[in-house]
């Protein structure tokens, strides 16, 4: 069984779920502000897809993160993601509603990311609705670039999916994004 690994940035706490955290990522789901997510999505299909995610741990070496605030509230999730149709590996982040637009979503991507490339990974990719601004700004702050030519998960669209790239600089250090 691997452990999920715990990473302290100056202000959060990238740590393994708990059902509480699922619950809370469950309600986001059904709601509309998963737009971009493919939701809302029912709570039974949000749960395994969840679910699925903090198994990536045992199964793959990574996967989600629960994110808290140093005084320990839950605000989201940031993950290393491969379900079996995503060609690459996901950098993928949400936010509860109450947590958005103070930069945590920036700080926890930062912390997995950084892991990665301590872990020897050479790329991640993240898959963002077009429409999704918000991401799409996040990812280039990250320092990716939109990649036209990556391949998409199975079944999607570039109408629907756009690829961004996020690269360590070209020794392999990743301070290039700090």
């Amino acid at each position: 069984m691997t452990a999920t690994p715990i990473i302290n940035t100056a202000r959060l706490r990238l740590r393994g779920h708990t059902s509480t955290d699922l619950e809370q990522l469950c309600d986001l789901f059904a709601t509309d502000r998963a737009v971009h997510m493919g939701g809302p999505i029912p709570r039974k299909q949000a749960w395994r897809w969840m679910a699925s995610e903090v198994a990536m741990w045992d199964l793959m070496g990574h996967g989600a993160w629960g994110i808290e605030t140093t005084e320990g509230e839950f605000i989201g999730q940031v993950g290393l993601l491969k379900p079996p149709h995503f060609p690459e590996v996901e950098l993928g982040w949400t936010l509860l509603e109450k947590a958005e637009g103070k930069g945590y979503a920036l700080e926890a991507a930062m912390g997995a990311m950084l892991w990665a490339w301590d872990q020897g990974f050479e790329t991640l990719v993240s898959y963002i609705d077009p429409a999704n601004t918000r991401s799409i700004a996040l990812a280039e702050r990250l320092g990716a670039l939109h990649d036209p030519d990556a391949p998409l998960p199975e079944g999607e669209t570039p109408e629907e999916t756009i690829v961004y790239r996020h690269s360590p600089d070209s020794d392999g250090s990743p301070e290039a994004y700090t």
